[in-house]
């Protein structure tokens, strides 16, 4: 006779109906996301999802969904904190599988039909026959049988995957075989002890957040605190129930039988199944509730590294991508701290964690208008994100208001921009602002006659924008047009290189563009004219401080060109608050719903920040930026790159 034994109690049903729920749900919204890629984000995945890129996407994927590795660089107490949770449950989960396994396999191995009988009485296990011997009395009379006429049966052990996480219930007693069971048993409550660290951090924040290096927190919906209730509920029940176990029969760890000895015997025997119950029942009420909460990102954020390594990216429209990186946020509130409109102005109300959850939660009307509307565009928050979903896109979407007609708008560019036969020159681009602050100009054309170089400055005549301010503004369909007019005019013309004076154009011009040509601005292009020798510049002892504009740091990576090429022309000084972490001027056009008062805040913030070590003169490399700081102070000189260089050039 073949006996299949398998462990089971009525208190696993929560657990299983949660962790089905579950997955349901998440495959569910997942393949709904996937249907609503694009069509170039569609092919993207067609060429690339199981190429070389792989590889890094799948370490990228364990590194920050068990890690955190991200969050450890910016705030390690943070990151200490998550990754406490993710790692420490992940390893309880594998250990406890790895455990139950090896238990399973010593009592395969002893084939004791009185083991049978000692685990069905002590914990309760279903015990079935296979063949027609199926009824209950039939097996209760051949195991009489077997045990007392000396029959012989094979026993086989079914090892269901919820034992690993109920083991210390379904196993009382560890097999004689299984030596390693002490071993496993301290293991187990070392990881515990290591999920408490992160739940005793995540509670601390909760009312010191500064302890954690946090100005403040989120503010989560209801279901979320409800969802967060129940998490926060498993691991001391778990505590609970495997100490009540341990103390029963002996089978903890140094944690789990400390804390059994506490008790008495007598008094908490009818206890432990409820324990067990609430325990699972926790865990199901976190899982169904999980895909309607915040905690979604625990599997989102994996296929969203895996999408974004395999070269998947946000686009101008709302799309599946789009649900896949507004579910993988956390709402860490990372992005909080360094937002000046929460630092500066104390404006609590519309960092991106807000904007996300109301797009989540598909609210609409003026509240989520405010949101989107009231942000500098500074990018300091996508560059804090340790999940790297690109918020300001996010944000533009928000903002579209393609409905407003602009039929012959552009016309005057048909008119007035004939393309000057630039074939073999660049093409300079000075931009709207760089109008406004004619030395910018005056000095690339010094700069530019200096090395040799024949140009074509395109929007010398008449002011032409590239677009990005109607497309921060959310006009993304007359920013599309008036795109369009430039590129059919800079291709018409034949140049080999654009180069442009403002942060702004050049990001549109790499990022929202598509010329053939190479785009650089200008501080690349001195820094390369001063590497190839094509110009010389003296070296003087002012020292400066460099301002690091947003569009063009954070918002294009540009960082060391500028700091180079004042290396070599002035003594440049840090401060605090640089390159990535540079605070905004508060005059950019990112926001038209803040008061002078309030621009004049922030930039003074920034101000502040470049003056904190004595300097002769601040420079900058963006002629918003240049034009907020000249108003600002007359004590500090305020120049922009190109005119340092062009003051400097030996002739």
């Amino acid at each position: 006779m073949k006996i299949h034994v398998y462990p089971y109690n009525d208190f696993v049903i929560p657990f299983l109906i949660g962790c089905v729920l579950l997955f349901t749900i998440c495959i569910f919204k997942y393949i709904k996301w996937i249907r609503r890629f694009s069509d170039e984000q569609r092919d993207v995945i067609r060429h690339n999802w199981f190429s070389w890129k792989i590889i890094p996407a799948v370490w990228e994927m364990i590194r920050e969904g068990l890690f955190h590795v991200r969050i450890l660089k910016k705030n390690i107490l943070l990151g200490i904190m998550h990754q406490a949770y993710a790692l420490g449950w992940f390893l309880l989960i594998v250990v406890g599988a790895i455990e139950s396994r090896d238990a399973f396999h010593s009592l395969q191995r002893e084939q004791n039909i009185a083991t049978v009988y000692e685990l069905e009485k002590q914990n309760g296990w279903y015990v079935r026959t296979t063949g027609e011997e199926k009824n209950p009395e039939y097996l209760n009379q051949r195991r009489y049988k077997v045990e007392t006429e000396g029959g012989i049966a094979r026993i086989e052990y079914k090892r269901p995957f919820y034992v690993g996480i109920f083991y210390r219930y379904f196993v009382h007693k560890a097999p004689a075989s299984f030596r390693q069971h002490k071993l496993y048993s301290n293991l187990m409550d070392a990881l515990l002890l290591y999920v408490f660290l992160g739940l005793t951090m995540a509670i601390v924040k909760i009312f010191w957040s500064k302890i954690l290096g946090m100005r403040r927190t989120t503010r989560h919906t209801l279901v979320d605190r409800f969802s967060k209730f129940s998490l926060w509920m498993i691991f001391p029940l778990r505590l609970l129930a495997e100490s009540v176990t341990a103390c029963l029969y002996g089978n903890g760890g140094f944690l789990t039988q400390a804390v059994g000895n506490m008790f008495d015997p007598m008094i908490v025997r009818g206890l432990e199944t409820s324990l067990w119950m609430f325990y699972s029942l926790m865990l199901g009420v976190f899982f169904v509730t999980m895909p309607f909460t915040r905690y979604m990102h625990i599997f989102t954020e994996l296929l969203l590294i895996y999408f974004r390594k395999i070269g998947v990216k946000e686009g101008m429209q709302r799309s599946g991508y789009t649900y896949f990186e507004l579910n993988a946020c956390s709402r860490c509130g990372v992005c909080i701290s360094g937002c000046p409109m929460d630092r500066v102005l104390e404006n609590h109300e519309i960092q991106s964690v807000y904007l996300i959850r109301s797009l989540r939660n598909q609210e609409h009307g003026s509240r989520i208008k405010l949101i989107a509307d009231n942000c500098l565009m500074c990018d300091r928050c996508t560059v804090d994100c340790p999940v790297g979903i690109d918020l300001g896109s996010l944000r533009r979407m928000t903002r579209d208001k393609g409905e407003l007609d602009t039929t012959g708008n552009y016309r005057y560019l048909d008119k007035k921009q004939i393309p000057f036969n630039a074939i073999g020159r660049v093409v300079y681009f000075g931009g709207c602002m760089s109008h406004l602050t004619p030395g910018i100009t005056e000095s690339m054309e010094r700069i530019f006659n200096a090395a040799g170089q024949r140009f074509w400055y395109m929007d010398k005549q008449s002011t032409i924008c590239c677009g990005r301010p109607l497309q921060q503004q959310g006009f993304l369909r007359q920013a599309a047009e008036l795109r369009q007019k430039n590129t059919d005019m800079i291709v018409k013309s034949g140049a080999t290189m654009l180069v442009t004076s403002c942060p702004i154009c050049y990001q549109s011009f790499m990022k929202e563009y598509s010329l053939d040509i190479p785009v650089m601005h200008h501080t690349e292009y001195i820094d390369m004219l001063i590497k190839q020798g094509r110009i010389k510049v003296r070296h003087d002892d002012r020292r400066v401080s460099y301002h690091d504009p947003c569009e063009l740091g954070r918002g294009c990576g540009i960082y060391e060109e500028p700091r180079e090429v004042l290396n070599a022309v002035t003594n440049l000084q840090k401060t605090r608050f640089q390159r990535e972490k540079s605070v905004c001027c508060g005059f950019n056009l990112g926001n038209t719903k803040l008061s002078i008062e309030e621009q004049t805040a922030i930039r003074n913030a920034s101000l502040e920040n470049l003056t904190s070590k004595p300097v002769d003169a601040i420079v900058t490399a963006c002629p918003m930026c240049k034009k907020a700081f000249l108003h600002a102070t007359n004590d500090y000189p305020v120049r922009d790159i190109a005119e340092v260089v062009a003051e400097n050039l030996i002739n």
